[in-house]
């Protein structure tokens, strides 16, 4: 086995750096809590594994040699890389740290898991969190080629069932439900009615882009024989209701959007003949189950679900009496 097998270890390269931040074998004893003679002796092991001396000596102050300048550069990249796969594999194994990468759908309110985020990081401080926004289709590609490790999206999803096997590849949990609201300017309609699509048939509308989910309930909605007439397309949900308030055009959000900011709105909220619920759900690829931190992250947010329904329950039992 070559000497440089048992030389270049973590500890020689470590001790090796902290000589060169002093340049002073005292200093950098006392830094590393071992003997001046044993830094000394770690520093001569290295220069015979290498074959050259990576130190010179000018006076009383020591500089580092050409070689010891190639080395250093050597140390910090092989250094950095051990340390990166160590971290790397304790956050693997180790279920209160690391990093969970979430994509969000980009027209969906996600207050609900904000709200478990914060009671989680109460909890784990150490698994971090990065969340982003993507559309449907963006989703689907991360979660296939393991950009992210979980989706929060609306689900059913007939839009994928080519693309791949829900049942199979994968494991969802329904957050909660939501349902599509039209927002209009008749003035022969009730706020919260439900009516026919055939009203609506000759209204000019403003609406999200064609591969939103929610277009697709509308075009559902409508059918083959007739297709919503859009004058606009805005992928800002903000920005869509207020263009269509200053217009003679109707739009359509989602129940959980209009919920919070139904104070801010004048148009009319109207059901659709046909609407059916639909879940804001989190879906993620079943491998991830093996990973430490996505199972218990994944446990808490159910029971952290189940607690939340079981406390809207209560209290519409309370308002109830």
């Amino acid at each position: 086995m070559p000497k440089t097998d048992t030389i270049l270890s973590v500890k020689s390269l470590r001790y090796f750096l902290q000589l060169i931040d002093t340049m002073n074998y005292t200093q950098a004893a006392q830094i590393l809590g071992i003997t001046q003679p044993a830094l000394t002796q770690q520093v001569k092991k290295l220069e015979y594994a290498i074959g050259a001396p990576l130190f010179g000596q000018m006076g009383k102050k020591l500089y580092l040699t050409e070689a010891g300048k190639e080395m250093e550069s050597a140390a910090v990249e092989l250094l950095s890389t051990i340390n990166g796969v160590i971290s790397d594999i304790q956050e693997y194994t180790q279920a209160d740290k690391g990093n969970i990468s979430v994509g969000v759908m980009d027209t969906l309110q996600a207050d609900v898991f904000y709200e478990f985020l914060r009671f989680f990081h109460r909890k784990y401080p150490e698994v971090t969190f990065s969340v982003d926004y993507y559309d449907r289709k963006e989703l689907w590609r991360r979660l296939d080629t393991n950009l992210i490790d979980l989706a929060i999206m609306y689900l059913p999803d007939n839009t994928k069932k080519e693309e791949t096997n829900l049942r199979h590849q994968y494991n969802h949990h329904d957050i909660s439900s939501d349902r599509l609201v039209v927002l209009t300017h008749k003035t022969t309609v009730e706020a919260g009615e439900t009516y026919p699509v055939s009203r609506f048939i000759n209204r000019k509308w403003i609406a999200y882009p064609d591969d939103f989910y929610v277009t697709h309930l509308m075009y559902e909605l409508f059918g083959k024989k007739h297709k919503p007439d859009i004058s606009m397309e805005i992928a800002s949900t903000k920005e869509m209701v207020q263009m269509a308030e200053v217009t003679d055009y109707d739009t359509y959000v989602t129940q959980s959007y209009y919920d919070i900011h139904k104070d801010e709105i004048s148009l009319t909220p109207i059901y659709l003949q046909g609407e059916h619920d639909f879940h804001i759900s989190y879906v993620y690829r079943k491998g991830k189950l093996e990973i430490p931190r996505m199972e218990n992250m994944l446990k808490e947010f159910e029971m952290f679900l189940d607690k939340r329904l079981d406390s809207s329950r209560l209290l519409r039992e309370v308002k109830q009496k």
